[in-house]
């Protein structure tokens, strides 16, 4: 039982340039928004309709892909549709800039042809990955991802200046380049007698008791994500806020602590998979846990901000922790033919969290203060911590290796 390399780092490329599409986007549209006379309540709706999208959209075509069969597999027909199409209505962005409606055509476009593929992409990696490798193989995607994130914002600063559609011209012939990869280098896997034996064990343990303990397992879990993600995004969307309210700095100090906070989520990423091989998902999660808890709650404390660097950064450690191993134990109470759906259930969840907290956080805040963020990120996530204590199932089931490939593993 091997990882492939290949097929991740090609799934990983779907990752990188969703990444690069928002960052570039949640950069220039609210410019754009702005210079065209919308108040800020319009910028901010018109900015989460990427989440009400998702929201919407991801569980329906997360369950579509489940039950598509056609001869170039069940995600890939979303993937050749929803990557060139998204592709084009992003470079059409720049160039309708000047007419509110045309910029709303182009950035309803995008949004959903984004939520075409988004969860199909996501699919496939549990679709061609060996159980025990899940958290392995989503450490290595959530990297690309990650640093898909880091090359935009770098990049477009340069590319910006050159001229305004350059960012998106570059970022929508990287997306065509990458379903080209993505097509010839992962093949799924068809189904076949083994895939069918999987599901009829699946469905044959479903009758009996565990089965109400796997769904209790999914529904704890889905409400850890909810608050975990609670407690993340009222830190991200207001940080700045805090930066100079409570902190005294300004935002381009904020944005570098934020950025610690990344860097270290993206250096972890890759051991968060590994640890999660030696400890199991549950307990790296909860590791996770209590180090994002300890760093929301230090935070409260403490304003220095030569301190504040190494709490962000232990931060970003505990988020990899929690982040790269809670999709692999979502899919893992499924069979291989509900791993769409159930990436449906984990998108709605964590998207329901990146609308409502916000909101609620604002309205807080409103009443008790600024101060009042990182206790509000420290509610949410004990919330998540007890949650997660109840989940009992989600570890890696390890599949049996047959006589012949196990020789390849046999010391000589």
């Amino acid at each position: 039982m091997k990882l492939s390399y290949s097929k991740t780092f090609a799934i990983g490329l779907g990752f990188f340039t969703v990444n690069l599409v928002w960052a570039i986007y949640n950069v220039a549209v609210p410019l754009y928004l702005d210079n065209l006379g919308l108040s800020g309540t319009s910028v901010g709706i018109v900015m989460t309709i990427d989440n009400i999208f998702a929201l919407l959209f991801l569980p329906i075509f997360g369950a579509l892909s489940d039950r598509t069969q056609t001869r170039y597999g069940k995600r890939m027909p979303y993937l050749l549709v929803g990557i060139p199409l998204s592709a084009i209505a992003f470079f059409v962005i720049p160039f309708s800039i000047k007419s509110l409606a045309f910029l709303m055509t182009s950035v309803i476009a995008l949004n959903f042809f984004m939520s075409v593929y988004r969860a199909p992409t996501v699919a496939l990696m549990p679709d061609v990955t060996p159980r025990p490798l899940r958290s392995k193989a989503n450490g290595i995607i959530n990297f690309m991802g990650g640093l898909g994130s880091v090359v935009a914002f770098f990049l477009s600063g340069i590319l910006f200046n050159i001229a305004e559609f350059v960012p998106y011209a570059s970022v929508s012939v990287i997306m065509i380049i990458t379903i080209i990869l993505m097509f010839n280098i992962v093949k799924e896997p068809e189904t076949i007698s083994n895939e069918k034996e999987e599901n009829s064990d699946y469905e044959a343990s479903a009758s009996d008791s565990s089965e109400r303990g796997k769904l209790l397992s999914l529904i704890f879990l889905l409400l850890a994500i909810f608050f975990w993600y609670t407690g993340f995004n009222a830190v991200e969307t207001f940080f700045s806020t805090y930066g100079q309210k409570i902190l005294g700095i300004d935002k381009s100090d904020s944005s570098f602590l934020l950025a610690i906070f990344s860097a270290l989520f993206l250096i972890s990423c890759i051991p968060a998979g590994l640890i999660a091989g030696k400890l199991g998902r549950k307990k790296t999660i909860m590791a996770g846990i209590i180090i994002l808890l300890s760093a929301f709650v230090s935070m409260i404390f403490i304003k220095t901000i030569s301190v504040i660097y190494v709490i962000m950064g232990l931060g970003g450690i505990g988020w990899a922790l929690i982040n790269i191993n809670s999709y692999p134990m979502v899919v893992e109470m499924t069979s291989n033919r509900g791993i769409g759906k159930y990436t449906g259930y984990y998108y709605f969840f964590s998207m329901m969290s990146a609308i409502v907290s916000p909101i609620l956080y604002g309205f807080l805040k409103d009443i008790l203060g600024d101060g009042f963020m990182f206790i509000y990120s420290s509610i949410a996530t004990i919330a998540a911590l007890f949650f997660m204590m109840l989940v009992k199932h989600g570890e890696a089931r390890q599949q049996p290796v047959k006589a012949f490939e196990s020789l390849e593993y046999m010391e000589t």
